[in-house]
Parts: structure tokens; C-alpha cells; sequence
């Protein structure tokens, strides 16, 4: 679950994290309300979970009150990623001399929590470290050990920060660390942790993602989750319990087991298509999981073919097969459904899609295949 940079904010301010002051607007009116109270040059920054905010135009500055309420209403509304802007944060704006990325990343490989820095934080901070690592600094954190202040000061030693912040940075990246721990998150992130022209640290901006498993030990965060803000297919995954990630290409996925899709939207790739999403059904699905799961694909505007790839071993092939030709009696399918079984019952499964006249592949590159070729069709 990602939150909101606001409600990010706002657990940076339980945990002793300085953030600028703001207030969340949904309305035109309350921005320009908003920004005479502070009475300062403020910061109108779109609340949706997309990323490139900045770059697309969702970050503007005002120095009136009039002015504020301008840009809100170009933002307001607005859709980043296929999602629309409902409600904006509306903050004293910081002007900053030195910028910082500070954040802690879940490493599942190493099974431990990763401390990332950058003395060059900001918006281009993935090209600083795909164009100069060196300049990104990586530490695993020992979980009986945690977070200590000699961490950061290693890292501070390596910028230009000023000594007398050492301690304060000290401070904010431990409770950024105690902050993850507690709420069992994937990923905290500063970007930037800026000085301010008095001299003192503060978050402008902040991302928190919490484990999906772990929300059921964290009701106040679970009840952040803002249901408006879901793309209507991530909204009716999470409500039918299928796991599904909307993705920026044109031919769907559905498949069982996450490896697999994985797998299968590396193979795409590789025959020249780009994956629409992620969607992993689960071992053991039934005929109404699948028809539900085939359905949140086809809804879904970009999609110019299907590939289903199905390794029977608890899902048995055939229950695939019957859902599949199901949801394609029910639903009016203009783009093509490409199908691959192996595994439990898939002569009976093939049998099933054959009878209903459906395309089928007898390999997941030849399915990749075919589907690539079919989405290029439908251009």
C-alpha cells in the first residue's frame, strides 16, 4: 500500500521528522483559503500516486493567494498515469540551499533493510545512480544492530553538508529507520532532505510503501487507503483478493504464480511487446477468480491482446479453460486471447479452448509470440 506524500507527511511529523507546514485542498476555494493563512509563497503539489509529478506539470509555486488558486485549478482534476487528481497539498514553500536522498529500501534477496543516500537528491535522482553510483551510497542494515548514528556520519563525511547537521541528520535517518520498523513498510524515502536558507533540515517531499501482509497489524494506516485514488482494476483486484499491478503496455497478462508472470512479462519483452500489467491469479483458482481476473484485463482500454499462461499444478487447467470461455461468451472481446496450458488436466483444458474455437500455443515463447504479433495487428 502507498500512501500519499500528505499522509506520508504526516507520519514524518509523529516520528520528530521536520516537514514543512501544509494542508490538503480538494477545492479550488480552500487553496486560495490555504494559502492566505500562510501568507507566504506556497507550494500546490498533486496528491496521486504516479510518479514524475514534478516533470508533468504537478508541482507548481504561487506567491498570492490568486495565484495559488490558478494553479490548483490546472491541477485539480488532472489526470498522471491514467489516474486523476483529487486533492492537492498546499505547503510554505522551502527554498533550499544543499539537497539530500535519504531512504530505506527492503532488500528481499538479502532479507534485510537497505540505507540508500545521496548527497544529489531531487528529481533526477534514478539517473544519478544509473549515471554515476559512486555517488549513491548503499548499506545494509543488520536488523540486531539497526540504524546508528556512525551510519550516517559515514555518509555525512562524504558530503559537503555542514558538521554542525551532522547530528540532525543523524537524528532524521533514525527515525526514518524506526519509522519503517514500526509500520513494517517496503520503502521510506526523502527526496529531497533539503537545508533551508535559515540553516535547518526538513522533508519536502515523502514517500512511504507498507507490506500489503502486514496491514492487518496497522488498522490506522489501512484506513488511510483512499478508494477514489485505486485505478478502477487495482480497486477490484484488491476487493476479489487477485494480485494485479497496471503496467504502460498494450498486451495483457494473466497467469498463476508471481514467478511465472514474471517470467512471462520478461518473455514479452524479449519478442518485442510490452506487458499492460501484472495480474497473478494464485494457485488453486476457480472459475470465478479467473472470470474475474480476465475481466479486470479487458477492461482496461490499452489492451490490444491476451496472454494467458496457465502452469496446472493446485489450478488445474481445464477450471482455466471453462472460466476463460466463460467470460469471452459474457463480454463483447474485440482483441485477440492467446492462450498456453501445460500442466494438471491440459489435454482437457486444450480440449475445452478448442471446442470454443480459442486460440492456443503449445510453448509461452510461441504464445509471447503471437501475442505481440497480435497486438501489433491492432494498431
Amino acid at each position: 500500500m502507498r500512501l500519499h506524500e500528505y499522509q506520508a507527511k504526516e507520519l514524518f511529523a509523529t516520528h520528530g521528522i521536520p516537514v514543512p507546514v501544509g494542508e490538503t485542498a480538494e477545492r479550488v476555494e480552500e487553496v486560495s483559503e490555504i494559502a492566505e493563512r500562510f501568507d507566504t509563497e506556497v507550494a500546490i503539489k498533486a496528491q496521486v500516486l504516479a510518479g514524475g509529478r514534478g516533470k508533468a506539470g504537478g508541482i507548481a509555486f504561487a506567491a498570492t493567494p490568486g495565484e495559488a488558486a490558478e494553479k490548483a485549478r490546472d491541477i485539480l482534476g488532472r489526470e498522471f498515469e491514467g489516474l486523476p487528481v483529487h486533492r492537492v497539498l498546499v505547503e510554505e514553500k522551502i527554498d533550499a540551499t544543499d539537497e539530500i536522498y535519504l531512504g530505506f529500501i527492503l532488500d528481499r534477496r538479502a532479507r534485510r533493510m537497505v540505507f540508500i543516500a545521496s548527497s544529489e537528491g531531487g528529481v533526477d535522482v534514478e539517473e544519478t545512480a544509473r549515471e554515476r553510483p559512486q555517488a549513491v551510497q548503499r548499506m545494509i542494515i543488520e536488523p540486531l544492530i539497526g540504524l546508528r548514528p556512525y551510519h550516517v556520519t559515514r555518509f555525512a563525511s562524504t558530503t559537503d553538508l555542514s558538521p554542525s547537521l551532522w547530528g540532525e541528520l543523524q537524528e532524521i535517518a533514525v527515525s526514518l529507520y524506526g519509522l519503517a520498523q514500526e509500520t513494517e513498510a517496503t520503502l521510506v524515502e526523502i527526496n529531497p532532505l533539503v537545508v533551508s536558507q535559515e540553516g535547518n533540515l526538513c522533508a519536502v517531499d515523502a514517500k512511504v510503501t507498507i507490506d500489503d501482509s502486514a496491514l492487518f497489524r496497522h488498522g490506522d494506516i489501512a484506513a488511510m487507503r483512499l478508494v477514489d485514488d485505486e485505478s478502477a482494476g487495482e480497486r477490484r483486484a484488491r476487493e476479489a483478493g487477485i494480485s494485479y499491478v497496471k503496467l504502460k503496455g498494450d498486451i495483457g497478462c494473466m497467469v498463476n504464480g508471481a514467478g511465472l508472470a514474471m517470467a512471462t512479462m520478461d518473455v514479452i519483452e524479449i519478442h518485442g511487446g510490452e506487458p499492460a500489467n501484472f495480474l497473478d491469479i494464485g494457485g488453486g483458482a476457480g472459475t470465478d477468480r479467473v472470470m474475474e481476473a480476465l475481466e479486470i484485463i479487458l477492461e482496461d482500454v490499452a489492451v490490444r491482446a491476451v496472454l494467458v499462461n496457465i502452469f496446472g499444478g493446485i489450478t488445474r487447467c481445464d477450471v482455466v479453460a471453462e472460466g476463460i470461455v466463460k467470460v469471452l461468451e459474457c463480454l463483447d472481446v474485440d482483441v485477440p486471447v492467446i492462450i498456453r496450458l501445460a500442466g494438471t488436466n491440459e489435454e482437457a483444458g486444450r480440449r475445452i479452448l478448442d471446442e470454443a474455437g480459442l486460440e492456443t500455443a503449445p510453448s509461452l515463447a510461441e504464445g509471447a509470440q503471437a501475442a505481440v504479433a497480435a497486438a501489433e495487428g491492432c494498431e
